[in-house]
């Protein structure tokens, strides 16, 4: 709810900050790339993205430099199965929103399956047994009931976002059973111990990909919000096109007519 609250203030903050000046009506073809990139906010989303990449490379590209060095590349994976199983209770509770059972089935038996057999989700036997991972979150959710992306955001220390993802991280966090199972002091150090893995683990994941773009992009900003838009636009026309009425897996499927000869 801490987070849930600190995206809200985020929020509001960026409504009182600066906004890129919309080209004149009369150059028609400036205005209408103005609006396709959808980012009147860009003044104050790039002074962030350059605050944000300081603290980058200060704190979270060594840290992953040191992780994968320190690491080999199954240890890492392990980690970071554990950490993607750890999310799945939170995955399920989407794709119930989603008015998709099926996908919800897939899950909680992914769930149950990599927590036994999997050694506490360390590996992924269920990959091969049938349940490969359907990954969701809440700002999918919100966009399954209508509710538009709206304009983009460069959010202090999540990066790029947007007003629907961001409230939809904050109901994410709210929604994990870590958020509101348990309390004392060493349920808090687990957390804290969580979301520092899973800061490391993303962006070791990311670190030859992000290089590339540094290196050759002329304008890492305006790609990194590219290819942000793209992929979570991905994510959404993936959902939508799901079969949201199908009974899960693990029940009796109708079998098929034969084709007519």
């Amino acid at each position: 709810m801490r987070t849930a609250a600190s995206l809200m203030l985020a929020l509001v903050l960026f409504s009182l900050a600066d906004c890129a000046t919309p080209p004149p009506a009369s150059d028609a073809e400036a205005l209408a790339d103005f609006k396709q990139t959808n980012d009147p906010l860009e003044p104050t989303n790039r002074v962030l993205y350059n605050i944000n990449q300081g603290i980058d490379a200060v704190v979270l590209r060594p840290l992953a430099e040191g992780y994968r060095y320190a690491l080999p590349q199954p240890v890492r994976n392990a980690t970071h199965n554990a950490l993607d199983n750890l999310a799945q209770p939170v995955v399920i509770s989407n794709h119930i929103l989603q008015g998709n059972p099926r996908r919800a089935g897939d899950t909680l038996m992914r769930f149950v399956i990599n927590s036994t057999l999997g050694l506490g989700g360390f590996f992924d036997p269920a990959t091969s047994l049938g349940y490969p991972a359907h990954p969701t979150d809440f700002g999918i959710t919100l966009a399954e009931w209508g509710v538009g992306e709206g304009p983009y955001l460069y959010l202090p220390i999540i990066g790029p976002s947007g007003p629907r993802d961001a409230i939809g991280y904050g109901m994410d966090t709210a929604m994990d059973p870590f958020t509101w199972v348990g309390q004392g002091a060493v349920v808090t150090d687990l957390e804290y111990v969580r979301y520092g893995l899973f800061a490391v683990d993303q962006r070791e994941r990311v670190l030859d990909d992000l290089d590339a773009i540094m290196k050759n992009a002329l304008d890492p900003y305006a790609t990194l919000r590219s290819l942000y838009r793209q992929h979570r636009q991905s994510k959404v026309v993936a959902a939508s096109s799901d079969e949201p009425a199908t009974v899960p897996a693990w029940f009796p499927q109708p079998e098929k007519a034969s084709p007519k000869p």
